[in-house]
């Protein structure tokens, strides 16, 4: 199949590729990558950090020091072009008349869709035969929107999730459920840390769903239940109440832990 995968140009989306693409290589897989997740409006400042440690650190200082020092076990942006079809390229109008063009033009079968920035219009969903498939990293209906499992933390779940779901219209997280997952919470880690421990499993369940669709067969899938709400990104006094109750957005021991391992080591799992 010819697949299209759209991410973020962030930590997790890096994550959760270097976990996507080696399973994907009996296809022809391109890539799209969004700058950013939301509008440019100022946002609380433990948010402009946490942006620090997801995009950042890893895109301006970290992944240009891999470059040059040659791929670890995970790869940075550009290192996935080994993996790809063609280079990945940054999209972030996605539902233009060009951007349109050139993917009618490319005629995927598949669009899968992890962290993207972009809200995916019709014209984009009725191009790839197979439809549009989404990992959303929270537990739906129950978090639609953004930062899902920091809605999850702040709320005193003690497991986060993730819905693999079909993308069918513009409405945001309200697809079909293909599938889901179940982590339980680690206290005595950051919301980044707990974010990046859902994909492993996430990414698996959307491995398994193009598996099906390759062979010929149909996925199953389930509307989703009522209720739940859709969240943006937290006020400042939502922040300070996070906080409040023993949690972090981000560590940066944590982060100097990932980096060494994943990206200039070789581990194979998150510690």
């Amino acid at each position: 199949m010819k697949i299209l995968v759209l991410a973020n140009r962030d930590l997790a989306s890096n994550y959760a590729l270097n976990l996507l693409l080696p399973g994907l290589q009996e296809h022809r897989v391109t890539l799209l990558l969004s700058s950013a997740v939301g509008g440019a409006t100022a946002r609380p400042e433990p948010l402009q950090q946490l942006k620090f440690f997801e995009q950042q650190l890893f895109n301006d200082l970290l992944f240009p020091l891999l470059e040059r020092a040659g791929q670890g076990r995970y790869r940075s942006f550009a290192g996935l072009r080994p993996l790809l079809a063609a280079p990945p390229r940054v999209e972030n109008a996605i539902n233009s008349d060009e951007s349109v063009a050139r993917l009618t033009a490319e005629q995927p079968d598949l669009i899968l869709s992890i962290r993207y920035g972009g809200i995916l219009r019709d014209r984009v969903i009725a191009i790839p035969g197979h439809g549009v498939i989404n990992l959303h990293s929270g537990s739906l209906p129950q978090y639609r929107g953004v930062m899902a499992s920091f809605w999850a933390m702040l709320a005193g779940d003690r497991e986060l999730g993730t819905t693999l779901h079909t993308i069918d219209d513009s409405s945001i997280d309200t697809g079909r459920v293909i599938a889901t997952t179940r982590t339980a919470l680690e206290n005595d880690k950051s919301y980044l840390w707990n974010v990046l421990n859902l994909y492993p499993a996430g990414v698996q369940r959307m491995l398994e769903a193009v598996a099906t669709l390759s062979s010929g067969d149909t996925l199953a899938t389930r509307p989703q239940g009522d209720g739940g709400s859709y969240f943006t990104f937290p006020t400042e006094e939502e922040l300070q109440a996070f906080f409040a109750a023993g949690h972090r957005l981000y560590d940066p021991t944590e982060t100097i832990a990932l980096a060494h391992t994943h990206y200039f080591g070789h581990s194979e799992e998150l510690s």
